[in-house]
C-alpha cells in the first residue's frame, strides 16, 4: 500500500534521514522504532506529505506520492508527537472544526463526532475546554480528530508520552481495534518496546537515519539466537568490574545499571566460574545469576548500542 525508495532528507548538509526503505501492507500494524534523532519524526513527516524529500520517494499503490500528494492526503489520519488542537474551543467544537476541514459531509459531521467521541471515551466531557482537560485526554482529543474522516491509513507519532495509564490503555485499545476490526493501516511509533510489542505483526529499527533491520517480532528476536542473555546481581557495583566482566571469554556485551549486569554472551558457553572469579577478585559479591529469554529491547540494545529512550 505504502513504500517509501531510498528516502532521504537532508538539513543543513547533515542527513536527518537516510535512503530508507520500508513498505507497509493493507491492513498492517507497523512499529517504527528509534532512539531520539534516529529520523522517525522525520520519515513520518515525509510520508504523510508535510515534508518533501531531498531524495528518494514515497509511493501510494505503486504511485508517487511526492508531485501529487493529495491522494494520500484523503485517506490519511496523523496523530502527531504534539499536540494539535485548539484549547479554548471544547473538544466538540475542536471535532467539528476538523471535521469541516476534511470535507465531512455535514449530513454525516455530528454523527460522526459522536462515533470518534464515544471511542476515545469522551463523549461525556465533549463540551468541556480543552484547556481543562488533562494531557491524556488531549491526546485523545488528538487522535479523534485524526480520524473523523474514516482513514484507511493511521501514523501515530509517539500518541502516549506522558500520560495517564488509563488514557494510555484506552489509547492502545483504540488502536488495536481499529487495526484487527476496522482494517485500519497503522504505521506506529513509540519509546515504549512493549507497546510496538503489543499492536505490531512488524518492526522497523531506526538509528542515525538508517533502518538497521525489520522483520516481524520472531525474526528480530532470531538475531540473538546464538547468543544467552544472563542477569546478574552484584552486592555492589564499580567500573573495574565491568570491564573486568567484558574481558571474559565468550562474553559479547555487558550493559551495567544501578547493581545488575546484563550480559551477552555466546549461547552455551560456560562462563559462571569466570565471572564469580572476576566479581570476588574485586571484593563484591555475586548475589544472582539468571537465564533470560531475549526480549525487542535486548534486539535494540544490541542493534543500536542504546536503549530506546536514549
Amino acid at each position: 500500500m505504502i513504500e517509501t525508495v531510498k528516502l532521504s532528507k537532508t538539513f543543513k548538509g547533515k542527513k536527518a534521514v537516510d535512503e530508507i526503505d520500508l513498505y507497509i501492507d493493507e491492513g498492517e500494524s507497523i512499529g517504527l522504532l528509534g532512539p531520539n534523532g534516529a529520523g522517525k519524526s522525520t520519515t513520518i513527516s515525509m510520508i504523510s506529505s508535510l515534508l518533501k524529500p531531498t531524495a528518494g520517494d514515497v509511493k501510494l499503490n505503486g504511485k508517487s506520492t511526492i508531485k501529487n500528494p493529495a491522494e494520500i492526503r484523503r485517506i490519511l489520519g496523523v496523530v502527531p508527537q504534539e499536540i494539535a488542537l485548539y484549547e479554548e474551543l471544547s473538544a466538540y467544537e475542536n471535532l467539528k472544526f476538523f471535521g469541516e476541514i476534511y470535507n465531512v459531509k455535514k449530513t454525516i459531521l455530528e454523527q460522526r463526532i459522536q462515533e470518534i467521541l464515544e471511542m476515545v471515551g469522551l463523549k461525556k466531557p465533549q463540551k468541556e475546554l480543552v484547556k481543562t482537560f488533562s494531557g491524556g485526554m488531549k491526546r485523545r482529543v488528538n487522535i479523534a480528530a485524526a480520524l473523523l474522516h474514516d482513514p484507511k491509513i493511521l501514523i501515530l507519532d509517539e500518541p502516549t508520552v506522558g500520560i495517564d495509564p488509563q488514557s494510555r490503555n484506552h489509547i492502545l485499545e483504540t488502536v488495536r481495534k481499529l487495526n484487527e476490526e476496522n482494517g485500519t493501516t497503522v504505521l506506529y511509533t513509540s519509546h515504549y518496546m512493549e507497546e510496538v510489542e503489543q499492536l505490531c505483526k512488524r518492526v522497523y529499527i531506526m538509528d542515525h537515519g538508517k533502518v538497521v533491520a525489520s522483520g516481524s517480532k520472531e525474526e528480530l528476536l532470531s538475531i540473538l539466537s546464538t547468543e544467552d542473555m544472563i542477569q546478574v546481581t552484584l552486592s555492589e557495583m564499580s567500573d573495574t568490574v565491568v570491564e573486568k566482566v567484558k574481558s571474559i571469554k565468550n562474553i559479547r556485551r555487558v550493559d551495567a545499571t544501578d547493581k545488575s549486569l546484563r550480559i551477552i554472551s555466546k549461547k552455551g558457553s560456560s562462563i559462571l566460574s569466570d565471572l564469580i572469579h572476576a566479581v570476588e577478585s574485586e571484593g563484591i559479591l555475586l548475589t544472582n545469576f539468571q537465564m533470560e529469554t531475549p526480549s525487542l529491547e535486548d534486539v535494540f540494545l544490541h542493534i543500536t548500542g542504546r536503549t530506546l529512550r536514549d
